[in-house]
């Protein structure tokens, strides 16, 4: 699918000032590149840096106004909810859920903070990634829980972690019960009208500038999506916003607006397991790691729609990718152009990022430099490898975003981790550089 239009809105901002065209140039051209690789039918991106919004720009069939459904980004706002009525002392994230819904599956032993955290037990109501029949005809939270919050757990409170949006419907109804007000009501006058989000609401509430829901079976051509009935997600994932008005959130969230500094350290700290293990996950927010950069963010789908929203403390950036296509991987790619951008600006590993990108380009083709490669690489590359090479990364098409995750020492030489995103799949690079400039090791891997 071609690209129909591309509305654009930016200004520069000190740290940005010297790069801003250039820099701006590039974002769009990058951008554009990878949706008509993806041939989906628009994306919509918008990031912050140092306390303000600096580029928003929608590619496709969409301009800056549009909406998207963000899916589970939504959760971000109801752990928001719930922490501003902790503040007020209306509820305590340690209060077990007996204490609003007794009559629910070991209801005396689960927490609020579980409930947000994925470690509570509770069986997820909508695990698959495609529309089934039942998700067509409208529901209400008080059904879901009536069934799935009623079964057995799958683990005991705190012992593992597992995603469920079944979580997420209830702790919604919680803070209706504690705050004695609708969810949504609530989150328009605490948050979104304090923070100018106009476009921010529920998606039942249908727009004229709401995006139109696309699916696609296999690599096939968009098509359109049916789309879930009311009453199905609620506080799990049910807001619909700009990608604009997503990445004012992230500019409040990494200016520490809306909450205390209490309750972002609550927000914003990993939730362990009893036993002490890492569950990489906080209240709302998966925690990582790119370009060796830390980064919380989570991801958003319901039918017909594909959102990421990622935020870098330390660099005070927060990236906003939105898309009206389900099954495709597009918005990671995105977003991982993006925050190469902006993490490692064009400058010392430019080099280094274009040399990589030429060798696997290479490769593709069961062509190989070897005058770029030390003795042992090319004891390693013989020509079976190569033709392995050949044919599993030939099909994958072209090669669309590169992203360096990681570099580090080791041996001596340099470790660098990459994600290459390719129109058809996403493999990682494990690759040594010796301190003369050679590869040592150029490994391909699938990601899992």
């Amino acid at each position: 699918m071609k690209e129909l239009a591309a509305l654009f809105a930016f200004c520069a901002l000190p740290g940005w000032t010297q790069l801003a065209e250039q820099a701006a140039k590039r974002l769009d051209e990058k951008v554009g590149a990878t949706l008509a690789a993806f041939n989906a039918p628009s994306v919509s991106v918008a990031f912050t840096q140092d306390g303000s919004v600096v580029y928003a720009r929608a590619f496709g069939r969409a301009d800056a106004g549009t909406r998207y459904a963000v899916g589970s980004i939504s959760k971000q706002f109801t752990v928001a909810a719930l922490l501003l009525e902790q503040e007020q002392g209306k509820l305590s994230l340690d209060d077990r859920v007996a204490k609003y819904f007794p009559d629910l599956t070991r209801a005396g032993e689960v927490t609020i903070r579980q409930l947000l955290s994925h470690t509570s037990g509770y069986e997820d109501y909508a695990p698959q990634d495609y529309m089934i029949p039942e998700w067509e005809k409208p529901t209400t939270p008080e059904a879901l829980l009536e069934v799935w919050a009623k079964k057995p757990l799958n683990f005991d409170p705190g012992t593992r972690w597992q995603y469920s949006n079944t979580n997420y419907v209830l702790a919604g109804k919680i803070f209706e019960k504690a705050a004695g007000q609708k969810l949504l009501p609530y989150l328009q006058r605490h948050v979104f009208g304090p923070l100018g989000m106009t476009s921010a609401g529920d998606c039942a509430v249908k727009s004229a500038a709401d995006a139109t829901a696309y699916t696609r079976f296999a690599l096939g051509p968009p098509r359109p999506a049916l789309r879930e009935g009311s009453g199905w997600y609620f506080a799990a994932g049910d807001l619909c916003m700009t990608a604009s008005d997503l990445a004012r959130w992230d500019t409040a969230f990494l200016n520490r607006q809306i909450l205390t500094a209490k309750s972002y350290e609550e927000f914003t700290r990993e939730v362990k397991l009893k036993n002490g293990a890492a569950t990489h996950y906080a209240l709302g927010l998966r925690l990582g790691e790119m370009a060796g950069t830390p980064m919380m963010s989570h991801g958003g789908e319901v039918s017909g729609f594909l959102a990421m929203n990622s935020v870098f403390p330390k660099k005070k950036i927060g990236i906003a990718v939105l898309s009206n296509e389900d099954n495709v991987g597009l918005v990671s790619a995105v977003t991982a152009g993006i925050a190469s951008e902006l993490l490692e600006p064009q400058g010392g590993n430019a080099q280094r990022d274009t040399e990589v990108r030429a060798i696997l380009e290479n490769l593709q083709q069961g062509r190989i430099d070897r005058a770029r490669f030390t003795a042992h690489a090319n004891a390693y590359f013989v020509e079976p490898a190569l033709g392995d090479y050949k044919t599993s990364l030939a099909p994958l098409g072209k090669l669309i975003v590169l992203n360096r995750q990681s570099e580090q020492l080791r041996g001596g030489m340099t470790h660098l981790s990459y994600r290459a995103h390719f129109e058809r799949n996403t493999v990682a690079l494990n690759i040594y550089v010796t301190t003369d400039g050679k590869f040592e090791q150029f490994l391909v891997e699938e990601v899992f």
